[in-house]
């Protein structure tokens, strides 16, 4: 905020949370590290999300990492059932089945997209009040994976999902356009559901966006991002965007953050003003 993005967005209200307290150590009755927390805040994030949606304005949720998804995504089916547009360098789909819980606990940061589709413990798939998952796979559009092609993918169960996939190969193949006409069949298949947009600006190539916690080459072409957002930000059933991963601490001199909020300023130019 410092950077004066309420400004350059011309938001119209601004609520802030309190991050949960950070530990690394193990809980009693989760294998995620921090998950309580997590749950707490991202039910507080929920209550947030549906009340700047009952008054008719844009959700912008802008947090540390991915985790903010998931209170995101629960505050936005209180009123119906949501499509997702993924967009990250990575598909987090970190989920019990593909990792050994005993090992290690989990980060949330590399499982909302499995967690929002409910695949995990229960902790953080399942909301008051909403039907578990907050997203079906089928309505998911996941896009600027740069690690699925490596022999070690972390993941590659994400392939026998119905999770529709782009990966950031095959997207600077298709282009924008083909990107836009990919997301629109995926939207098409419910095409009265409002739908959410995840940024992860990892999902950048790190030669333009460094100032990440997982920095990878190659991204998604710039322009190409700015005008995909703006053209689904502009689109009337689109309910709200969270933006994440960006770490101040890696960009001392705000260059970074000044690019970011380009970014989202020309997404938002022709949308009406978000509440942040």
């Amino acid at each position: 905020m410092e950077h004066g993005l309420e400004k350059k967005l011309r938001a119209n209200t601004i609520s802030k949370l309190m991050s949960p307290v950070y530990s690394l150590e193990a809980q009693i009755g989760t294998r995620i590290r921090n998950g309580y927390g997590i749950r707490d805040f991202n039910l507080q994030l929920a209550e947030e999300v549906a009340k700047v949606q009952e008054s008719g304005n844009f959700p912008l949720v802008i947090g540390g990492d991915c985790s903010i998804l998931l209170g995101a995504l629960a505050g936005s089916r209180r009123t119906g059932p949501i499509s997702l547009i993924h967009i990250d360098g990575h598909s987090d789909y970190r989920h019990p089945d593909n990792y050994d819980t005993n090992q290690m606990l989990g980060a949330v940061a590399g499982m909302d997209l499995a967690l929002a589709t409910g695949r995990g413990e229960a902790l953080l798939t399942d909301w008051p009040d909403i039907e578990s998952p907050l997203v079906p796979e089928q309505q998911v559009l996941q896009l600027g994976e740069r690690e699925n092609r490596d022999a070690d993918f972390a993941w590659p169960d994400i392939n026998q999902t119905a999770i529709s996939q782009i990966d950031v190969f095959t997207a600077n193949s298709i282009g924008e356009k083909g990107i836009l006409n990919k997301i629109e069949q995926m939207l098409g298949a419910q095409p009265t559901w409002r739908f959410w947009v995840h940024l992860d600006v990892d999902v950048l190539d790190q030669s333009i966006m460094p100032a990440v916690d997982s920095p990878g080459s190659p991204g998604i072409e710039l322009s190409w991002l700015k005008n995909i957002g703006a053209q689904l930000i502009n689109n009337p059933l689109c309910c709200g965007m969270t933006v994440s991963v960006f770490d101040p601490d890696l960009d001392p001199d705000g260059y970074y953050a000044e690019l970011i909020i380009e970014i989202l300023e020309e997404m938002f130019l022709r949308c009406t003003s978000p509440s942040l």
